[in-house]
């Protein structure tokens, strides 16, 4: 097999991606781009099949973190050779297939960004009270803040999934899982004033009923963005510069219950993770933070 073979087998297979698996426009972009770099590999290794041992490959891939590529790029590498190569051995192109003794490398886990207690106390603070809207705000950040929930179930939230006498709310979760999460008197007296002050006035002006705690201006139901969008106004408001997003209140949440000593089971419950090691990335956090009060206060650091 020559140079020119080579290319007609990649071009082959692209076609068949695009026409036959339906792939997008993109995928098929991105993998043009990743077999014709490592076609590029391979002529300059004197490589002329795509028959080639494993080591030849792990070369390649080492060049590419040499290159300083990101460990997602480098995955996404060996996704687009691990496909290429199943279709080029069932095409009979090769006899073996190499990418069976390559190994994926393991998904970077970045710590998540959460706001400090001075922060979030500014953040909660920012909306401007004496307005509907502001009132409203509030009553959104406060929640967030006391529940940990995410954006999807706060959007979702209905009066009839507040039990106020019990400080719980029922939170409809990913997969309509049902989970019943506590929620602090301060944030509930907030969700209270608004629906006294400003929700139920809004509805009845509106002239239709709705369940839905948290409404815009229209009597609406909030979106996702408007969440997002309110969150970032409020964090200019008082120049917090992190990369906030409603997720981070709830990374806010966790950290600080963990921070105080909460079990970590139970954080993971009222989270609604299935799997503990998703809720153990937050100790990453509280251990930074044990170390930083330690450093503060041992006299001989």
């Amino acid at each position: 097999m020559n140079k020119v073979e080579m290319k007609d087998s990649l071009e082959d297979y692209l076609r068949y991606a695009q026409v036959e698996r339906g792939l997008s426009k993109n995928t098929i972009s991105s993998y043009r781009q990743d077999l014709i770099e490592y076609l590029a590999f391979l002529e300059e290794d004197n490589q002329t099949t795509w028959e080639v041992d494993a080591y030849v490959i792990d070369s390649f891939l080492a060049k590419q973190r040499d290159l300083a590529k990101a460990t997602a790029s480098i995955t996404r590498m060996i996704s687009s050779l691990r496909r290429f190569y199943k279709w080029l051995l069932r095409s009979d192109i090769i006899m073996r297939d190499p990418m069976i003794k390559i190994d994926s490398p393991k998904k970077e886990r970045r710590l998540p960004v959460a706001l400090s207690h001075k922060e979030i106390d500014e953040l909660l603070a920012a909306p401007n009270i004496s307005q509907p809207l502001g009132l409203r705000d509030r009553a959104i950040l406060e929640t967030l803040y006391a529940t940990g929930m995410r954006v999807s179930e706060l959007i979702t939230l209905k009066e009839s999934n507040l039990h106020e006498e019990l400080n719980l709310i029922r939170v409809i979760g990913k997969g309509s899982k049902e989970r019943l999460v506590p929620i602090t008197d301060v944030a509930l007296s907030w969700i209270e004033k608004y629906q006294k002050d400003v929700r139920d006035s809004q509805i009845l002006n509106k002239g239709k009923y709705t369940d839905f705690i948290f409404l815009n201006a229209h009597a609406h139901p909030l979106t996702r963005q408007s969440i997002w969008q309110l969150i970032k106004k409020y964090c200019q408001q008082v120049n917090i510069t992190k990369n906030v997003t409603p997720h981070t209140l709830r990374h806010t949440f966790a950290t600080h219950l963990l921070e105080n000593g909460a079990d970590l089971r139970v954080v993971q419950e009222i989270l609604g993770h299935s799997d503990i090691s998703t809720t153990q990335i937050y100790t990453n956090l509280t251990q930074k933070h044990i170390l930083e009060v330690y450093k503060q206060a041992h006299p001989r650091t």
